[in-house]
């Protein structure tokens, strides 16, 4: 009887339609088997997706769909991380309202996503810009406020004066605005901030017990935390070039093995003292404006050319009276690092090398590496930052680097300026408390109202939340909510008199935080509770981009440590499990104009030369990239699923490369993929129509069907494992080889003038199984071939099949038979034989006694179960 094939386009809505209709996958809080979270890190909103869009989530279904068969309790939400700056910009562009441009691409993508077949809880769905939202993260922030863990400051930022706007560090382009082209500056502004340094030292020691997160991530964020140890030194100054008031400078370093290699000392542009003496004297003053212009971050800073300006001023060594280095003022200092002072050692340090190279300072070398003589060794061009000894370093010469640093130590500890020691040690850090104000409208308000009489107020509880206003105006630069004519006038909650509102809103990375938790709230409970986000927290698996390695993790991290210190959740970690995969990338395309096309616009020809559909002209291919919008090498998962349908897609994602690496979308691929589930539909066909339905079990099983049923059996333990260890291609491939075997077992069997019943059983066997194994991957063409195979309900809340651990065991293994290094012959023996039986019957192969030629072998080395090597 002809198969028809499978016909996606007809049976993946129709399934999907079904999952949706049963509920199937809503979670239910304080169900009582195992719980598993899993979740892929949410979209923001832009817009339409393509199909590199759905790889994590692809990988992040497989998992929740196989643990859901295994048995667990399962939660796998979705939502949309919908604040920022694009929809303001969109709202500009269109003379529309950033709330109608987010919410129309929510629905469009939502529609998107759900063509892939997800297993997503759609009932806990939620967006970030919501009030439903925002109002439980406003309560959280007076939680954290009470207790001392959000606070405000003044802090420098990037100031665009033309959109009078605060920029991110990444939207100052070469000292100018992204948008308006404005030069930028440097301002001081009240910022909010959330004390996230508060848990510096449990951010970094926990690190080592996250051991589901990759090694490269975990050492992302220790280098972002930034833990050194060093030393708090006290530079007196000269008397007779100092300004009145000011007597000393105050250092960090983590090098006073290197004290006598100093040439100069080197302070913030916004240090007090640099502040103090631009205000005498106006090149400085210009020098340190220049310095306002540029990126705020280290990455800024430490990219940029590196200027300094000699302010007279000269500082006493600390360990040699009489030795005076001279003071800059430097571009390439953070004030908020250490104490925004330095003292530069160019034998030892690249930048400060550079930097003593260009104003003419001496270098001096202090540490001799091994081997070399001393009196000949010089750094040139190049700080050597290698081990070595002390030499040029008086009582320190000698000593290894760690000895010196401590000895140095030691001494200045002891020493005295101004009646204190004039060292101390000192832990610092390189992370710094996170600044969530943002001068914007379309985010969430901080729930602060400015009182001139009581000062900053947090909003009462009761009052919450605290709205967006919907009648603002984007047609001037700055923030709607700066100008919006009653919005932010309130009275005091405290004494009742006029008062402001905050007009700054949370930075998104705030919104992005929490989100993991606000999940675990039930559809009608309260948003955050204890009892929830403990029943689930912490996530299992969760997946996403290498890109949110740092920032988004480490404020999460911070984030659970703050809920709990609040009383609101039990947990520090929120991510048990952590898996960054690769992107899907494709080619790019140009005409002749060097406009970008879509893929759909180029056909390429026999002679492996592409041009324009409809036009034939010429197109340049260009190498495979991340698909892109602004470069048009996109495809739209409704193109592939009409074409396809989406479990190919799926097919094709998940096997094409190891998942943690970048994978190239082909044409080739996905017509590969098409192929593959059109031949898995054929065989389950085959093999119901040979066995039938529900064939009964014999007592009995001969030798063709128990090597059948030993391929069911493996490739169901296989895949498993596979998929605890997310290795999606691995299992891909095993699919792909038990087809193999499962069409040469039914071609066999249609040979047969009756199938036995031990066969029937094991062909049904096998098609029920690779049901089961293709299930969490390809999950419509499962439920279309479990109605094939009679069973009831439907495959999706099938378990997981049971393996029979017996059939695992081997009867016989292949040994290949190597003589003098070269592989001759290849033994199958039973797998419970002696290494005496084992060497009588390679003696007995014909490759062997045909390269034995009559002599006897010197001696036969057995590796069990691997290989045999006779030696002649």
């Amino acid at each position: 009887m002809a198969i028809e094939r499978y016909n996606p386009r007809e049976a993946e809505p129709r399934w999907q339609r079904a999952w949706a209709e049963r509920g199937i996958f809503e979670a239910k809080n304080g169900d009582p088997r195992p719980k598993y979270y899993v979740l892929e890190m949410f979209p923001y909103p832009s817009g339409r997706i393509h199909i590199g869009h759905g790889r994590n989530y692809v990988m992040g279904d497989v998992v929740a769909r196989f643990k859901r068969m295994k048995g667990f309790n399962v939660l796998h939400p979705m939502g949309w991380d919908a604040f920022g700056l694009p929809a303001e910009n969109a709202a500009i562009e269109r003379n529309s309202h950033p709330k109608l441009w987010t919410y129309e691409n929510i629905e469009t993508m939502k529609a998107q996503l759900k063509l892939l077949g997800l297993s997503l809880d759609w009932s806990r769905e939620i967006a970030t810009c919501d009030p439903s939202y925002y109002a439980e993260q406003q309560r959280i922030f007076v939680d954290l406020h009470e207790r001392g863990l959000a606070y405000r400051k003044e802090s420098e930022v990037n100031w665009d004066p033309v959109d009078n706007t605060v920029l991110a560090n990444e939207q100052v382009i070469e000292g100018r605005g992204w948008r308006s082209g404005a030069l930028v500056e440097r301002r001081k502004l009240s910022q909010w901030f959330f004390r996230i340094t508060e848990f510096a030292d449990e951010l970094l020691a926990a690190l080592d017990e996250l051991e589901r997160w990759p090694d490269k991530v975990r050492l992302m964020q220790r280098n972002w935390i930034g833990r050194s140890e060093g030393l708090s030194l006290r530079f007196a100054l000269d008397t007779a070039t100092a300004p009145a008031g000011s007597d000393e400078i105050e250092v960090y370093t983590t090098r006073p093995d290197t004290l006598y290699g100093a040439s100069f000392i080197a302070i913030a542009a916004n240090h007090p003292l640099a502040e103090k003496l631009g205000a005498e004297n106006p090149a400085l003053a210009a020098f340190i404006q220049e310095c306002r212009r540029g990126g705020t971050s280290a990455e800024a800073i430490e990219t940029q050319e590196k200027l300094g300006f000699d302010t007279d001023l000269r500082a006493e060594h600390p360990l040699v009276p009489g030795w005076m280095l001279p003071v800059y003022v430097a571009n390439f200092i953070l004030m908020d690092y250490g104490t925004g002072a330095i003292f530069g050692c160019p034998a030892h340090d690249q930048r400060d090398l550079d930097f003593a190279r260009k104003y003419g300072l001496p270098v001096k070398a202090v540490v001799l590496p091994e081997g070399e003589n001393p009196d000949a060794f010089d750094v040139g061009d190049t700080a050597y930052d290698g081990d070595g000894h002390l030499f040029h370093s008086e009582f320190l010469d000698g000593l290894s680097i760690p000895a010196a640093k401590e000895a140095v130590t030691r001494r200045l500890e002891t020493q005295t300026l101004g009646n204190r020691p004039q060292g101390k040690r000192q832990v610092n850090f390189r992370l710094r408390d996170w600044g969530i104000s943002r001068q914007r409208y379309w985010g969430c308000p901080i729930p602060i109202i400015h009182c001139p009489t009581c000062g900053p107020v947090a909003v009462p509880k009761a009052d919450l939340p605290v709205l967006l206003p919907d009648d603002v105006t984007f047609d001037m630069p700055g923030n709607p909510l700066d100008r919006h004519p009653t919005w932010k006038h309130v009275a005091c909650p405290h004494c009742g008199g006029p008062a402001t509102r905050e007009t700054d809103t949370m930075d998104t990375f705030v919104d992005s935080s929490w989100y993991f938790a606000r999940f675990t709230a039930a559809p009608g409970e309260a948003p955050l509770t204890r009892e929830a986000a403990d029943y689930w927290l912490p996530v299992d698996q969760y997946i996403g981009g290498i890109e949110h390695a740092i920032l988004h993790l480490l404020y999460a991290r911070f984030f659970t440590r703050a809920l709990r210190s609040a009383g609101r959740i039990g947990i520090a970690e929120p991510f048990a499990g952590l898996f960054t995969q690769g992107m899907i990338v494709h080619e790019t395309y140009k005409d002749a104009d060097g406009k970008w096309l879509f893929p759909e616009e180029v056909e390429r020809l026999a002679d492996g030369t592409s041009v324009r559909v409809g036009t034939k002209e010429p197109v340049t291919v260009g190498p495979p990239e991340k698909m892109s919008k602004s470069k048009r090498n996109v495809v739209p998962p409704e193109v592939v699923a009409d074409t396809y349908g989406v479990d190919c897609a799926r097919w094709f994602m998940l096997s094409d490369t190891p998942p943690e690496r970048d994978s190239e979308w082909t044409a080739a691929g996905i017509e590969g993929a098409w192929r593959f589930t059109q031949r898995i539909w054929r065989l389950i066909n085959e093999a119901t129509e040979l066995a039938g339905k529900a064939p009964v079990r014999p007592d009995v099983f001969g030798a063709e069907s128990i090597a059948l049923r030993r391929a069911s059996h493996r490739l169901i333990a296989s895949v498993e494992e596979d998929f605890d260890r997310l290795r999606f291609n691995v299992a891909v491939a095993r699919v792909h080889a038990f087809a193999n075997v499962f069409g040469e077992a039914i071609g066999a069997a249609r040979a047969l003038p009756a199938i036995p019943a031990d066969m029937a059983f094991a062909l049904e066997e096998a098609a029920s199984y690779l049901v089961g194994a293709i299930g969490p991957m390809i999950p419509h063409l499962a439920e279309e071939s479990w109605t094939v195979l009679g069973r009831d309900g439907i495959a999706a809340e099938a378990p997981w099949p049971t393996v029979d651990r017996a059939l695992l065991v081997e009867d016989e293994m292949t040994l290949p038979i190597q003589i003098n290094g070269k592989k001759r012959a290849e033994l199958t023996i039973s797998a419970t034989a002696s290494q005496a039986d084992i060497e009588k019957a390679v003696l007995e192969l014909e490759g062997v006694t045909r390269a034995l030629e009559g002599r006897a072998p010197k001696k036969i080395v057995v590796v069990p179960k691997r290989i045999v090597n006779v030696v002649v």
